[in-house]
């Protein structure tokens, strides 16, 4: 039993979901207490021990009805897919005989032997499958399967095709448990590596068939900003222990350290503008940041983005009021079709929206410097980088293309607290770790 849940938890947790050691003696012990006669509440119990969210749950019940149905259980209890002696049968007569409890039993039994669990690629299913018939004893049955075929005569003909018959059912019925073991244990992961992968992957390369993927990506990388921001701000806020102002307040009681003070120190709440060229190759760009930024409304309520290619704009009301990928349509139709022009658009900011702009706002400029022999308007840029907290740019160009043409990323660089190259949604997801860290 101990060894069914331990595989049980390697299953979800292969699929994202997390499982505490807390969490799996919980689970243990409702195992040993709900037993086997009802699936159905065995089922609703370890959710209960497992599952924290409504995805989760939905994960989990997937998984038991794969996972528990490959469990054989014999007399209330469970079969280690072992005869009562110990020793296999012999497979050519096991497969034969038509018992389908002693096969599963055996089937079972090569894929521990095999490690089955250990699958994580579509790709080994035939491998486990050929590994689980050479720990069955399949080299015995192609003996006597070549035995058979030597010799002659109508009975050793009829004797070769049976043999042939009962090797295929057997392939069968090991592909069959070890495309179930891939979806028990393999599917999490391989979504985790293509995750990884696309992640990873330069935007500018990316396929139509990547985006949805990436939104998927992106949403993780949301909760994960969340959460870790969330726990690091609670700690920020808590502050440290006073030992002085401590011991003087319980003077009264011995000392005893009834009332703890700590040490707070104020932190400001994160504020963010995002400033975004969507003209040319640097729209692509836009989509992914925007929507990571969006995806984060509720640790970053102060979150402000404009859009420019020529004029500049706030974009709010199209983010919050649309459909993400309609609002990136409609933001590229607004303001992406002008000739570039950052003077214009640091012009626009001061004049219209200077207000948003403040000693906590951390200003992220997404562009490539790029402004057509423009007047790059430095004094507005720097007045702007004068009231912010700090100004981040990040250019999907690569360094050595950098100051070539109509780049002026070496003027606009000693102004900024930080340059990014970005390339991947992994960057992204540092840079935003990196500018909320700096609230904690």
């Amino acid at each position: 039993m101990e060894r069914l849940i331990t595989q049980f938890i390697r299953a979800l947790r292969s699929a994202d979901v997390r499982v505490s050691t807390a969490e799996s003696l919980d689970a243990a012990r409702t195992m040993q207490l709900m037993g086997f006669d009802n699936r159905g509440a065995l089922k609703d119990a370890l959710a209960c021990a497992l599952a924290k969210s409504a995805d989760e749950k939905i994960v989990h019940d997937q998984l038991f009805d794969l996972y528990f149905s490959r469990t054989i259980v014999v007399d209330g209890k469970i079969s280690e897919g072992q005869s009562e002696d110990g020793d296999a049968a012999d497979l050519a007569d096991l497969l034969a005989s038509g018992d389908e409890t002693a096969i599963s039993l055996a089937i079972e039994k090569a894929a521990e032997q095999t490690d089955l669990a250990s699958i994580r690629f579509s790709t080994q299913v035939s491998y486990f499958s050929q590994a689980m018939i050479r720990a069955m004893g399949g080299e015995k049955l192609q003996d006597r399967l070549i035995n058979a075929l030597q010799q002659n005569g109508a009975d050793a003909e009829a004797e070769a095709n049976r043999l042939i018959d009962l090797r295929a059912g057997l392939m069968q019925r090991t592909r069959a448990a070890a495309t179930k073991a891939f979806d028990i244990y393999g599917a999490g992961e391989t979504q985790k590596f293509r995750e990884d992968f696309v992640s990873t992957k330069a935007l500018s390369a990316l396929e139509v068939r990547d985006i949805e993927r990436l939104k998927i990506v992106i949403a993780k990388m949301a909760k994960r900003l969340a959460v870790r921001h969330a726990r690091r701000r609670k700690k920020a806020t808590r502050g440290t222990l006073d030992v002085r102002r401590t011991l003087r307040s319980n003077a009264g009681i011995g000392g005893v350290p009834f009332n703890v003070i700590w040490k707070r120190k104020k932190r400001d709440r994160p504020k963010i503008a995002v400033i975004c060229d969507v003209s040319g190759s640097v729209a692509a760009y836009v989509r992914f940041l925007l929507l990571l930024l969006w995806s984060m409304r509720d640790v970053v309520p102060d979150l402000d983005a404009f859009a420019f290619s020529g004029r500049l704009g706030c974009v709010n009301d199209v983010l919050d009021n649309n459909e993400f990928d309609e609002a990136i349509k409609l933001i590229l139709r607004e303001f992406g079709m002008g000739s570039t022009s950052y003077g214009q658009a640091w012009s626009d900011l001061v004049l219209e929206h200077e207000r948003v702009i403040d000693r906590r706002t951390t200003i992220l400029v997404l562009g490539d410097a790029r402004s057509n022999y423009g007047e790059p308007r430095l004094d507005l840029f720097r007045q702007i980088a004068g009231r912010a907290k700090r100004v981040v740019w990040l250019n999907p160009e690569g360094r050595s293309m950098w100051n070539t043409g109509d780049s002026i990323m070496h003027r606009y660089a000693p102004l900024c607290a930080d340059v990014e190259q970005v390339a991947t949604v992994k960057d992204f997801e540092r840079i935003v770790d990196d500018v909320l860290s700096r609230y904690a």
